[in-house]
């Protein structure tokens, strides 16, 4: 066994616990505890990614007891994928926060690393069980993060998030309950094995289940119909914890991807491509649901959060085209979309703050102190999200338009993804257009001035990496579709569980 495997998720923990413990009241040593746990996962995720460059699937028997029967953790490509962008997104998130977000309240840095061990846990972990668990570790994390600060508007959102949040959990445990009453597994690659073994009169429970963990991870993704929890929480959390919110999506997004090419994919017998007619034309609907929606935001952070929504969208009709080739173009689009939610989210705070009582409002406000410099970085971000060349957004949605031209549907994903990119375009422009080039004469005075360049090195950070994913495009999409060919071979994984080192 690999201890490497575990690292990942032992960290954030260990780091909790030691700030938990840590009443000492100077702010900044637990600023210090937390910015080093958090270089300290960087710096694993990426050994853990060299680890298994070469395609291997490393696996942590938790008490050395052997799966099915033990708590394992596996780490193959995807799972180092998961765990790099999420620390580097984590990294950018509470360098910001240092700057005087976590000051609200005692208990951030404990509940921010609390929320990465849920991250990292529920993409380490190989057990549909643990799967939940991990889920509940990160989402009562984020109740408190979300409620951070306290006020009447992030009281309201933060119910609304936890009430639909419960909701989906209480059905997880449903679905984990039936299959497992059904097939006697809970363990991922025994599960594959048994569904695609399934006698006839059970065909419709297993389908059941698998159904009913589709919408579970749709709502955890904000798909269609079930967007709904999204807007308020990203409008009216603070900005450093929604730009951290901006991979929470992605986990409901990675156990679509990992569950439905594992479990329920093309080798499942009688539960085979279980998804497949409603991934896609759900996430196309999302997609252009969320571009109506950042057509008509009323306020800044409310239009990005649609734009989140739809980015959704656009990642899981990437998915949704069922191939290699459109696994390969969504696991690329991933990242990128990722750090330009969680940039616009910390680009949104900080002109929200200069516009005096306008704040984030979609209206007339004042001169911006820093216009030349915000004006510089709206524009690089508009860009990136738009999908226009030659930014990752562009090269993401080139490689999931070129992906979709072998699916029967294609014209539909064609339609979808240029009509979302010109509502985009409007939408963007529209905002960049009243808040850099016009100004009510009657507010000639800014509202709270920038705290320097260093509240910006977080944005243009999370912008270098999207620059980063543009300047190597071609390793690293040549990783992204290594990615996908490993999920492509389902029995590479079951094989490396449940009979590591035996014969095929």
């Amino acid at each position: 066994m690999n201890p490497l495997v575990i690292a990942p998720a032992l960290l954030p923990l260990l780091a909790a616990i030691l700030l938990l413990l840590l009443r000492h009241p100077n702010l900044r040593l637990r600023r210090w505890v937390s910015l080093v746990a958090v270089l300290g996962q960087v710096g694993l995720a990426l050994a853990l990614m060299a680890a298994v460059s070469a395609g291997d699937i490393l696996v942590y028997a938790l008490g050395h007891w052997p799966a099915p029967f033990g708590i394992v953790l596996v780490a193959d490509r995807l799972t180092a994928w998961m765990l790099v962008i999420t620390s580097l997104l984590a990294l950018f998130a509470l360098l910001y926060a240092i700057r005087g977000d976590d000051a609200t309240g005692r208990h951030f840095h404990i509940l921010f690393q609390l929320q990465l061990f849920g991250l990292n846990g529920a993409f380490l972990t190989g057990d549909l069980f643990n799967l939940f668990v991990f889920f509940e570790i990160l989402l009562l994390a984020s109740y408190g993060l979300l409620l951070h600060g306290g006020g009447r508007e992030r009281t309201r959102a933060g119910l609304h998030f936890v009430v639909i949040n419960l909701l989906g959990s209480t059905l997880f445990l449903f679905a984990v309950g039936t299959l497992y009453g059904v097939l006697g597994a809970l363990n991922m690659a025994d599960l594959a094995v048994k569904v695609a073994a399934t006698p006839a009169e059970n065909v419709a429970l297993v389908r059941a289940a698998g159904l009913l963990l589709f919408g579970v991870f749709a709502l955890k993704a904000a798909l269609l119909p079930f967007y709904l929890w999204l807007p308020a929480a990203y409008t009216h959390t603070s900005a450093a914890v929604a730009a951290l919110f901006a991979i929470m999506t992605k986990v409901g997004a990675y156990s679509i991807l990992r569950v439905y090419t594992l479990i329920f994919g093309a080798n499942a017998g009688p539960a085979a491509d279980l998804i497949e007619p409603w991934l896609l034309p759900l996430a196309l609907a999302t997609l252009i649901i969320g571009m109506l929606g950042a057509v008509a935001s009323t306020g800044l952070r409310q239009q990005t959060a649609y734009l989140v929504v739809a980015s959704v969208g656009s990642l899981l009709a990437a998915f949704g085209l069922t191939s290699s080739a459109g696994i390969a173009a969504g696991l690329y689009y991933l990242p990128h979309t990722t750090f330009a939610a969680a940039a616009l989210c910390l680009r949104a705070e900080v002109i929200a703050r200069q516009r005096a009582s306008v704040g984030a409002r979609l209206a007339l406000g004042p001169a911006l102190a820093d216009s030349r410099r915000l004006g510089g970085l709206f524009l690089i971000t508009a860009v990136a999200v738009a999908g226009l060349p030659p930014l990752s957004g562009f090269l993401g949605k080139f490689l999931t338009l070129r992906a979709a031209l072998a699916h029967p549907q294609w014209p539909w994903v064609m339609g979808a993804v240029l009509t979302a990119g010109l509502l985009s375009l409007i939408a963007l422009a529209r905002t960049g257009s009243l808040l850099f080039y016009r100004a009510d004469p009657n507010l000639e005075v800014p509202g709270t001035p920038s705290n320097g360049i260093g509240e910006l090195v977080p944005i243009i950070g999370l912008l270098l990496l999207g620059l980063g994913l543009t300047v190597g495009a071609g390793p690293l999409f040549d990783q992204a579709r290594a990615i996908a060919e490993q999920m492509w071979q389902p029995q590479l994984y079951i094989q490396a569980v449940l009979n590591p080192g035996g014969s095929p």
